[in-house]
């Protein structure tokens, strides 16, 4: 099979990348490096059944000869990262919504299979104990920057349930919830990543909030099992899933988590969400997925716990560099 992935040199898309080619796949990747890095693939370059495109999925001459060569389009491209959402909502709503128009719009002229890639953020400030494929989104205001990111996705969402219903496009959306590991960074805001470079620095863990807003978190080798399952799998076509852990957290039990398994001296602070982000900055109070849809079709069952996700984040800023991991 060959795959085409979108934003291939990020986080998620480079361990995508490794898993296909380690079972005999293509893999063309797509990248502008806004927010991804070629570090992050460098180690598949000369690797049989590998390229990589230098360019962004706006450009449609370069996208239509892509997407006409892959059987299956991974459309990872997209604004990542609360901090980036914050200070960029332009680039963040014109790059989720253009680029995945443009994607679906070449795909559906031979039907070629598309996962989009979507966010727990799209629930925003629902408050049921779990976050269901079929419950309510709740969205903030539009004077609030924090919700463009969500609401970009949203349409990402409805168009490609659009594509599927009037142009019978094989879609499959896919919402990933706090997905962990190496080649994460904390530059955009990823908790994980920040809080254990701060851990094994010395330096304070700094909590944006009161800590108590609670989350689940997910090893990368467990969403791309379960993503290449689903591709897989017929009856994923035109459905929506969550891919997420199990167990829920508090960001502040986090941060007293992460100070024992690294056994770090660092303090723990708390920071006002005005002065980490911008005045009026909401949060969501948590996020935790309801699972059972994705355990119903492919037996979906995560294998690594939050400690797991930890000592690998630790293993891979130490091995690359403190510096280089912010």
């Amino acid at each position: 099979m060959k795959y085409l992935l979108t934003g291939g040199a990020g986080f998620i898309g480079s361990h995508l990348s490794e898993a296909l080619l380690e079972r005999g796949d293509e893999v063309c990747i797509i990248d502008d490096l806004s927010t991804g890095g070629i570090e992050n693939i460098k180690h598949l370059k000369g690797r049989t059944g590998f390229r990589y495109v230098l360019d962004t999925v706006m450009n449609r001459s370069i996208m239509i000869e892509l997407v006409d060569e892959a059987d299956v389009v991974l459309h990872l491209a997209a604004a990542v990262g609360v901090r980036l959402i914050v200070e960029s909502p332009v680039r963040t709503i014109e790059t989720n919504i253009k680029g995945t128009e443009i994607v679906l719009e070449l795909a559906a002229k031979k039907k070629k299979t598309v996962v989009v890639f979507s966010t727990s953020e799209v629930y925003g400030k629902y408050n049921g104990t779990k976050f269901s494929e079929t419950g309510d989104l709740v969205l903030g205001p539009t004077f609030k920057g924090r919700w463009s990111y969500a609401a970009s996705k949203i349409i990402d969402e409805f168009l490609a349930l659009a594509y599927y219903k009037e142009k019978k496009l094989p879609v499959i959306i896919i919402r990933l919830f706090n997905t962990v590991g190496p080649r994460q960074t904390g530059r955009y805001g990823m908790v994980v990543p920040r809080f254990v470079q701060q851990a094994l620095s010395g330096e304070p863990i700094t909590v944006y909030g009161d800590g108590k807003q609670t989350r689940t978190f997910t090893h990368v080798k467990d969403a791309v099992m379960a993503i290449l399952n689903l591709v897989k799998h017929p009856d994923a076509i035109g459905e929506i899933f969550n891919i997420g852990g199990r167990d829920e957290v508090s960001i502040e039990g986090l941060a007293d988590l992460i100070k024992e398994v690294l056994q770090s001296p660092s303090s723990i602070v708390h920071i006002p969400y005005e002065k980490a982000y911008e005045e009026g900055f909401e949060d969501m109070r948590k996020r935790v997925p309801e699972i059972g849809k994705i355990e119903a079709l492919i037996g979906y069952e995560p294998k690594c716990d939050i400690r797991d996700m930890i000592r690998d984040v630790a293993e891979y800023q130490k091995k690359r560099g403190l510096s280089s991991s912010l």
